[in-house]
């Protein structure tokens, strides 16, 4: 008998991915070993050290990788984490930034210049409200914890400026104080949540902007990747579609709880109702995987990312994954 290839896995226990969690589904030929972890120690794991067989991935810090031609990661698109972003705009309520344009000039502050939710911030920022990366200053720090630098090297065009903030200071005490006018993150700032008077969103309403964002452009951004190391994929070239195949399954047993009527999944007293309100402004696959489904949004990010100056030449999508999941059989 075959002994089963042993794989860790690290990724945030989503909806999405509990069932490999829980052992409701598995990949073929392996024994899976999960670890649930928040995605921001997963990625500084990962990039710096390699230490998970597979991983959730920044899909931002992979292009890059990609682009260097010093992936050490092979992908399979698996989207762990999608999200609209300009609800990741936090900006001080007194400096008079009620709309995009107001940010021109202004300090902002960044976890990373890298990070995926940034690169599709400045990107709407650039081609739907005309404000260029240049035209803003950053200043670079951990939003709660001081001291944060990139997961992975990055070299900049001259006329963009990054600078580091204090060493002892984080970025959500940076916007409170009035230090920086504003940050973006995917994470909300801890100043925000607390309710200080001083801080506030740049799109209030958030889900009416988001929803016409989609409708004009199509795009709903992705953000995470599932990664397999690249060594173990040379070794067993069948593992990525098999890893490929247990991600889709694991999303439709979560996508089938979230759809009972009987009994809710989620914790929300309307949880089915947005569930069928997403179908029908994005369609049955709201959620899709696979390359072909979501090539606009993926070819959009590639550009984003060069134009932005992270990966140093232009990345086809089709790069980021492994060929093996562009011959998977159909039924």
């Amino acid at each position: 008998m075959n002994k089963k290839l042993s794989l860790s896995l690290a990724c945030c226990q989503y909806d999405r991915t509990r069932a490999l969690f829980d052992g409701r589904v598995g990949v073929e030929g392996c024994e899976l070993l999960p670890i649930a972890l928040d995605p921001e120690e997963t990625f500084h794991r990962a990039f710096n050290a390699q230490e998970f067989d597979v991983c959730e991935i920044s899909l931002s810090s992979h292009t890059l990788n990609v682009a260097r031609g010093s992936a050490k990661y092979v992908a399979v698109p698996a989207f762990l984490s999608r999200a609209f972003r300009h609800s990741g705009i936090y900006v001080r309520a007194d400096r008079a930034i009620d709309s995009p344009i107001d940010l021109r000039g202004k300090r902002i502050g960044i976890p990373e210049y890298q990070i995926t939710a940034n690169v599709w911030i400045r990107g709407l920022l650039w081609h739907e409200y005309g404000v260029h990366p240049r035209e803003l200053l950053w200043r670079r720090g951990g939003l709660e914890v001081p001291g944060r630098d990139e997961r992975s090297p990055i070299s900049l065009p001259n006329d963009i400026q990054v600078s580091a903030l204090p060493a002892d200071l984080s970025l959500s005490n940076a916007l409170a104080n009035g230090d920086i006018d504003a940050v973006f993150s995917a994470k909300a700032p801890s100043c925000f949540l607390q309710g200080n008077p001083a801080v506030k969103r740049l799109f209030p309403n958030f889900m009416e902007v988001e929803k016409a964002y989609y409708q004009k452009t199509q795009l709903f951004p992705t953000m995470h990747v599932v990664g397999i190391r690249a060594s173990l994929v040379q070794e067993h070239p069948w593992l990525a579609t098999s890893v490929f195949k247990a991600f889709i399954d694991a999303k439709e047993i979560a996508l089938s709880e979230l759809g009972q009527i009987g009994h809710f999944a989620a914790t929300l007293p309307w949880a089915l109702a947005q569930m069928q309100e997403a179908k029908a402004l994005m369609g049955e696959d709201y959620w899709s995987y696979g390359h072909e489904p979501n090539r606009h949004v993926l070819d959009t990010f590639m550009n984003y990312h060069f134009e932005q100056g992270l990966s140093q030449r232009l990345v086809d999508s089709k790069e980021l994954f492994s060929p093996s999941v562009f011959k998977m059989a159909k039924n």
